[in-house]
């Protein structure tokens, strides 16, 4: 008796002590926060290359995938393995340097453009404005003033060079160009990575396998198995889908541009193609550069343009978003929204683009685990009712593999 009074004392107090030490590692979490956030963001920059070389090589991995087993079947399994790997990383160099060829001197020759018309533009607004204030003097006094140390910085702008203005900025900016040469270390380096993990992929997943069998029972084998196929699935065809469609988006709005005679349709293009990877928002991001470049070339050009980048968005989001990309997520609009503000937030452009399939797996998984809840507490008809009025059968796409012959449905 004294014994089971004993160990019912020492389990309180060990209960007391986790909650009492949980509490104050919560406290120092957010007392410490950007020390500890800066840790991490320390520790992220020592292995950036790595990560590097993991995203590529995740991006790659399906080409690879479909290049070997045609590859072997003219040459050797292992030569097939080598010239599947090189031809994905080829493929990759060669897009990468296709769009600089194609960014730098249209961004060159757009920035001479803005630089030319400028005081044209600067010129006409000001006379627009002179007619409409004619009739309030004091008002338009304020306007000359304005205008008058807008005209002296942009001919000050002029008359020092662009190359002289780029040197000013650099000479200013060094932590920004050896961040700039980190990132670009960093890339390289990435790729030599990304060789050698997909080269030794499937090896990867099998010591995974091996690794989580020792740890966890096979009930928790199958279902962290399930979860992992889930994120790769949602990963792999969000992130896949995005590029082809914004690749299709982009070429679209190459063909329009320049069938509307825009001087800078490649570069155009470039931009309004690379943030419709980004949901929600990319095309606006995108729209918003490319019409004041247009507005300084010629005013019409940019009306032609919003209208234009109304109906490609339309058309993207109503016809070829859905045929190429689908409801992979399963994620209304409203969390979709708060994603890319969240991870945006948090990572910025890279955030905003992964925000996304990253809340639905996590979304994914709160919800197994209320279900799962909810069924062990007899509750089942709780779940059936929610699902029978917010997401009835017909309605429900799940990216999830069948268990024993029944699909899961999206809660």
């Amino acid at each position: 008796m004294n014994l089971k009074n004993n160990m019912r004392y020492i389990k309180a107090g060990v209960t007391l002590f986790a909650a009492i030490a949980a509490d104050m590692l919560v406290f120092f979490f957010l007392y410490r926060f950007d020390t500890i956030f800066s840790g991490i963001g320390r520790m992220i920059s020592f292995v950036s290359p790595f990560l590097y070389g993991a995203v590529i090589a995740y991006l790659l991995a399906p080409l690879c995938n479909r290049l070997e087993p045609l590859l072997a079947r003219v040459v050797p399994k292992k030569a097939a393995k080598t010239l599947s790997i090189f031809a994905a990383l080829l493929f990759a160099i060669l897009i990468m340097a296709l769009l600089v060829i194609i960014v730098v001197p249209q961004l060159a020759r757009s920035v001479i453009t803005v630089a030319n018309a400028l005081p044209g533009q600067l010129a006409s607004l000001e006379k627009m404005i002179e007619d409409l204030l004619a009739d309030r003097p004091e008002w338009q006094a304020r306007v000359d003033g304005l205008f008058k140390t807008i005209r002296e910085y942009v001919e000050n702008w002029r008359s020092n060079g662009l190359l002289d203005i780029a040197q000013s900025i650099l000479s200013g900016t060094a932590s920004y160009l050896s961040g700039m040469l980190n990132f670009v270390k960093n890339l390289l380096i990435g790729l030599v990575v990304s060789v050698y993990f997909l080269a030794i992929r499937k090896q990867f997943a099998a010591q995974a396998r091996l690794l989580l069998n020792a740890v966890c029972s096979d009930k928790w084998v199958g279902r962290v198995e399930r979860e992992v196929r889930y994120t790769d699935r949602m990963f792999n065809g969000f992130l896949m889908g995005k590029l082809l469609d914004s690749l299709v988006i982009g070429i679209l709005c190459l063909i329009g541009c320049v069938a509307m005679g825009f001087a800078s349709a490649p570069l155009i293009s470039v931009i309004v193609g690379v943030t419709n990877i980004i949901p929600f928002f990319g095309p606006f991001i995108g729209a918003v550069p490319c019409a004041f470049l247009l507005l300084l070339e010629k005013p019409v050009y940019c009306l032609m343009f919003i209208i234009f980048i109304i109906i490609l968005q339309q058309l993207d989001g109503n016809v070829i978003g859905p045929k190429i990309v689908g409801n992979t997520t399963g994620l209304s609009g409203f969390w979709v929204t708060f994603a890319i503000l969240l991870f945006g937030g948090l990572w910025g452009i890279m955030g905003m683009i992964i925000g996304v399939p990253l809340f639905a797996v996590i979304y994914d998984v709160l919800r197994s685990l209320c279900y799962r809840f909810l069924r062990q507490s007899g509750k089942q008809d709780m779940v059936d009712s929610y699902q029978a009025e917010f997401h009835p059968p017909l309605k429900t796409a799940s990216l999830r593999l069948p268990k024993k012959g029944k699909s899961r449905k999206k809660g």
